[in-house]
């Protein structure tokens, strides 16, 4: 196996990039890191600091699909690192707090809540697999809540707004996303504006690409006193897709289904079963997954540094299995069948993520 791996940087990762934001509006939290990049171009005064991420840009698929002398790639500062996993719950979650995935709980699509005893889909609060609801509250918000650095930055009086599709007034589309984030930078005094957009993740298109690259280039052109930083929550690679359910010596000694991601699999195992499923895994895995246990996942400090949240190492399980080869591990045939561009695996394409920064005097 010829692939890149990359273990996740937590000194110059995402969290940092938002704690370079706190920083810069005079909050300083004990033990956390800055994006030294970053720091330095806010150096210079600006009325607005704009960070967009769009999903799934990470710096290969950029590369791939956009020309060198384009928009994005002429902006270029560097490629960076995501956390671990590299997906959008986890990812999202870190630059919206400046706290790594150990620190806030949310550690991928579906997480394992010990206070309820139940896989969760997170964004949907539905028991993993089905379409009904966890619990009538919503589960990874009373269990894993968390400050925003928007509501930080509010509360200690500065002025700071979120712009994404599932916060009011509920932009559905790239060019209402942009609209909104204009008309926040053209009213008076220095704020934060961070916006999301759900594209590329689904589609690796070029098209779609310098779509998008295209349209944030037509924002920049409208802003004035910004710094505009675009990145990236993770990168997508292509796989080969099985469903563990077909593997009944590994099903055999499981407590329950795996969850976080099929990249990323937390496992529950049976005490009395643990040898039979590390010969099973590895049989079956070896050349595709790395598989740790929760004292190896603990050690190299996978999911990051810092206070771990309290529930963090009774969500992990028993061993993680984390995607290295060509290889994605589904909970069922239709889901293996569905996917294509996947992520959340230590591969390089997964894990590096761009900055793309622009000046706007």
């Amino acid at each position: 196996m010829d692939q890149k791996l990359k273990f996740p940087d937590y000194e110059n990762g995402l969290a940092n990039l938002a704690q370079s934001v706190l920083k810069n509006f005079g909050i300083r939290e004990k033990g956390q890191k800055t994006l030294a990049c970053v720091d330095t171009f806010l150096e210079k005064e600006y009325e607005n600091i704009v960070v967009f991420l769009l999903d799934g840009m990470g710096s290969r698929i950029m590369e791939k699909n956009l020309e060198e002398t384009g928009f994005f790639r002429s902006h270029m500062k560097c490629s960076y690192s995501s956390v671990f996993p590299p997906t959008t719950v986890a990812a999202t979650t870190s630059i919206r707090s400046g706290l790594k995935p150990c620190e806030h709980g949310w550690l991928g699509w579906d997480c394992y809540y010990p206070w309820i005893d139940q896989n969760v889909t997170v964004f949907t609060n539905m028991k993993t697999g089905t379409s009904i609801p966890a619990a009538d509250y919503n589960v990874a918000e009373k269990y894993c809540g968390y400050e925003t650095v928007v509501e930080r930055i509010n509360r200690r009086g500065g002025e700071a707004y979120e712009v994404m599709p599932f916060a009011e007034p509920f932009p559905k589309t790239m060019e209402e996303i942009c609209g909104q984030v204009e008309m926040l930078c053209r009213k008076p005094g220095k704020k934060y504006i961070y916006a999301y957009w759900n594209e590329p993740d689904s589609s690796q298109t070029k098209q779609i690409m310098r779509k998008l690259e295209q349209q944030v280039q037509a924002l920049s052109d409208k802003l004035e006193k910004t710094l505009l930083i675009v990145t990236a929550d993770h990168g997508l690679v292509d796989t080969q897709n099985v469903s563990i359910t077909d593997y009944p010596e590994i099903m055999d000694c499981l407590v329950r289904m795996p969850s976080i991601e099929p990249r990323a699999l937390n496992l529950f195992v049976k005490e009395e079963k643990k040898e039979q499923f590390e010969k099973a895994f590895q049989d079956a895995f070896g050349e595709e997954f790395l598989l740790l246990t929760k004292e190896q996942v603990l050690e190299r400090k996978l999911f990051g540094t810092g206070a771990e949240h309290p529930d963090f190492r009774e969500m992990l399980g028993d061993y993680l299995a984390v995607g290295t080869g060509d290889l994605t591990i589904f909970s069922s045939r239709e889901e293996s069948e569905f996917f294509v561009g996947v992520h959340a695996g230590l591969r390089e394409e997964e894990m590096m993520i761009p900055l793309i920064v622009v000046e706007k005097e």
